[in-house]
């Protein structure tokens, strides 16, 4: 948000990282008070219908720590017929927790309004001091009970999540593939339940070593959701429009091989140079947090230095 003011001023509108205002008939539908969503039963305590669930790679967020929860409809299932692209149906909560040094700064809300793809709504609860309720943010907040953090504009959401169609990034067959821990929900899981239209006959399992999948794995949880060539137009086209011709999206049926990726196929050997993480774009800038040049240019103020060892390593090893 803060952002979008001063680009205003400075006449630079046309930059793709400049989010627009949500719309606020749409902020209006979700309740004021984190308490009101119906996450919690009473103070603390999640409820009986919401599934607690981890993505096997995670978007960073600046070393916050964080918590996720899934609730369908009763009697709802998710439309799984394209595994790459689920379609969630009306009603669906997905929410996210970031809080530091076990204190709760903010808790994120996206749910689906209507039976559209682009039907959801989006807002950010701020953690009151005394941790009894959190309040509706939809213009964003800066530096979040004293810290770094910053609480995103309901209009700044769209940025990342607009650029999938299903709109919902962590729940996902290649993010749930791997089995959940004690009190969460996998992929199993969900099928289990029967929470899917068309489970999976097994789990995808990404190719390579383990260098190579953990960078493969990183790059879809961070980047792909605007790097992809299946970025949905019109109502769902998000406020950053980058070079499509970058691929970073995990397909499942791309699983087959390294070289089959569209990582592999559209990424290494132009912005990624084998053998040198030194000479490759993607290495600086994703190891920047300059302005109008990092990468991913919302939601994090600083580098990821695990994540950028990661990526050299990956690099340094091509062959």
């Amino acid at each position: 948000m803060l952002l979008a003011l001063v680009c205003s001023a400075l006449g630079c509108d046309d930059y793709f990282y400049v989010c627009p205002v949500a719309d606020p008939a749409r902020v209006v539908l979700l309740p004021a008070h984190l308490s009101e969503t119906g996450l919690y039963d009473q103070p603390g305590l999640v409820a009986d219908d919401v599934l607690a669930y981890r993505p096997a790679f995670e978007l960073w967020a600046d070393g916050a720590d964080k918590r996720r929860w899934l609730r369908l409809p009763a009697g709802a299932v998710i439309d799984t017929s394209d595994m790459d692209s689920w379609r969630f149906p009306s009603g669906t909560q997905v929410w996210k927790e970031f809080a530091e040094n076990g204190r709760p700064l903010e808790t994120r809300l996206i749910e689906k309004v209507g039976p559209r793809d682009g039907d959801w709504a989006a807002v950010a609860y701020v953690w009151r001091e005394d941790q009894e309720d959190a309040d509706a943010a939809a213009t964003g907040y800066l530096d979040v009970r004293g810290t770094g953090h910053d609480a995103p504009g309901a209009g700044e959401c769209v940025g990342c999540h607009g650029g999938r169609a299903s709109f919902v990034l962590g729940v996902s067959a290649i993010q749930l593939a791997s089995a959940a821990a004690p009190g969460e929900v996998d992929l199993a899981g969900l099928a289990a339940r029967g929470l899917l239209s068309d489970p999976p006959a097994s789990a995808p399992a990404i190719p390579g070593d383990q260098v190579e999948r953990a960078a493969l794995g990183y790059l879809h949880a961070n980047c792909s959701h605007c790097h992809n060539q299946s970025r949905p137009a019109g109502e769902l086209t998000p406020c950053m429009d980058p070079d499509n011709s970058m691929d970073l999206f995990l397909s499942v049926a791309d699983l087959g091989s390294i070289g089959a990726t569209a990582t592999y196929r559209t990424v290494v050997g132009d912005q990624v140079v084998p053998g040198h993480p030194e000479d490759s774009e993607l290495i600086d800038r994703a190891g920047t947090r300059r302005l109008f040049y990092r990468m991913p240019p919302l939601g994090s103020e600083r580098v990821d230095t695990v994540g950028i060892d990661l990526l050299s390593r990956w690099i340094e090893e091509m062959q």
